[in-house]
């Protein structure tokens, strides 16, 4: 099942609490982000990371109109629960061994 964020308050440096619309919540580090590269090296200027926003129709994190965080990822780092099992490459494609 998917969860929507429903309440996001920055927490200093790269941590956001984040709430769910099922009423779970916790804290997610972002720090892991800004040292992806891409679209996420937007991060290291902290002012702009602050500066994130809900989308309350897709129920996602946002940053201006260029970058968001899939709300199965954050519910997954904020309550410590598994990702959904599309999610996971190992499993939606079956267990595949390769053999040398």
């Amino acid at each position: 099942m998917l969860h929507d964020v429903v309440s996001a308050i920055y927490q200093g440096g790269y941590l956001i609490e984040l709430e769910f619309d099922d009423g779970r919540r916790g804290t997610v580090d972002f720090a892991k982000y800004h040292e992806r590269g891409g679209v996420f090296e937007r991060f290291r200027d902290l002012e702009f990371f602050r500066n994130f926003k809900i989308n309350k129709e897709l129920g996602v994190l946002t940053w201006g109109d260029e970058i968001d965080i899939a709300p199965e990822t954050l519910y997954a780092d904020a309550t410590g629960s598994p990702l959904p099992a599309w999610m996971n490459p190992d499993t939606s494609r079956g267990s595949r061994t390769r053999s040398k």
